[in-house]
């Protein structure tokens, strides 16, 4: 799937302020596009005030004080700062191609400089266990804590990495990730949006307007995912006012070789004639508006013949029909964290003081994409 220039742009902005400054052809080989692209890109950008241009790099155009130290790439997906004052630097790690947690990079960004701290930001690439090595490098370049958002595509994946997060010295927080209760990393500190708050609104929302038949959607490869699902099991399942429900996958061709059934990797718009649906919420906004368009090219209109709820709301407004969306508190899991985190170092690790699970309630935003089904 073509990623939309939308949102190529909103990654490449975020990384940029992320680091300050970046070289072209760096963010051409993170974000996987030819350097001629990159180049394109970079000159709209500008154009449009948002970032600016220099030779062979990109700048932010927020101001000095507002931006990190300038982090400068190295091989293994990373980005590694300048040195840094001995004590002052918080190593962050995310996932490539996730502009979803590159918006907690920014609520994280303010907290740590107002506490005195530079952000060394490491991107993890798509592959089982980057980012430990990431953490050890930045942890051996003096960090003296970690925000975390581990891939964890599956579940034997998470728990592969449990072992050395409950083994780290420094303090840590989960950004978006809730290990399984239980584990070695129960009493990690952790900030979570509340996915299941955020399934409850989307379906109270369509079925206050009178729809019964739902079809779900999420992706199958992020903890995001997982927890929606059970979700929207759960809800709909139990809910007196849902006569027929279903779920799939939501991303075309996802999951054949997985535990899924034929049922379950269906074609979505084709999951919504069988079903008689008249509403679907889907997980993330790229498969949202991607569906979207693919029921307006078999003649379903959006929402006359079928509401569309978005989950993520990074992208849903953008869409030809503006998508009604769910939007996790993405910015504040990031500032919350990064107040734990400075806490944390304040008090001292391993001072007894008490773990904090925290989850932050999703708001939901109404578009031009529900509304009341048409009577047949």
């Amino acid at each position: 799937m073509r990623e939309p220039v939308d949102l190529r742009h909103q990654r490449i902005v975020a990384a940029v302020e992320g680091r300050g400054t970046a070289r072209v052809s760096d963010l051409a080989a993170e974000l996987r596009v030819s350097v001629v692209t990159m180049r394109r890109d970079v000159e709209d950008l500008a154009r449009a005030g948002r970032l600016r241009r220099g030779h062979g790099v990109v700048h932010s155009t927020r101001p000095a004080q507002h931006l990190p130290a300038q982090h400068l790439p190295d091989s293994g997906g990373t980005r590694t700062g300048t040195p840094a004052p001995d004590g002052d630097t918080v190593a962050v790690v995310v996932p490539e191609r996730h502009s979803y947690l590159y918006e907690t990079l920014h609520g994280a960004r303010t907290v740590l400089a107002e506490a005195g701290l530079r952000i060394a930001l490491h991107i993890a690439p798509q592959t089982a266990g980057a980012e430990r090595p990431l953490a050890e490098r930045a942890l051996a370049a003096g960090a003296r804590g970690l925000l975390l958002a581990p891939r964890w595509r599956t579940p034997a994946v998470e728990e592969a990495d449990y072992g050395w997060l409950a083994a780290l010295e420094v303090p840590a927080v989960l950004m978006e990730r809730r290990p399984r209760a239980g584990s070695a990393l129960h009493a990690l500190d952790s900030v979570c949006s509340d996915h299941w708050y955020g399934a409850h609104l989307a379906v109270e929302h369509l079925v206050a307007l009178g729809h019964r038949r739902i079809v779900f959607a999420t992706r199958d490869d992020s903890p995001t995912a997982r927890s929606l699902r059970a979700a929207f099991t759960e809800i709909a399942g139990e809910h007196p006012l849902v006569e027929e429900w279903a779920w799939a996958l939501s991303s075309p061709g996802v999951g054949k070789d997985g535990p899924y059934t034929a049922h379950e990797t269906a074609d979505v718009p084709a999951l919504l004639r069988k079903l008689g649906a008249t509403a679907a919420v889907l997980h993330s906004d790229v498969d949202a508006l991607m569906v979207a368009q693919q029921l307006a090219e078999n003649g379903v209109r959006v929402p006359e013949d079928c509401s569309v709820v978005a989950y993520d709301d990074v992208l849903a407004g953008l869409g030809t029909i503006p998508l009604t969306a769910v939007a996790p508190p993405k910015a504040e899991v990031g500032r919350v964290a990064a107040e734990l985190l400075s806490q944390r170092l304040k008090s001292g690790h391993g001072t007894g003081s008490p773990v904090r699970r925290v989850q932050l309630l999703p708001s939901l935003t109404v578009r031009g994409s529900t509304r009341q089904p048409i009577a047949p």
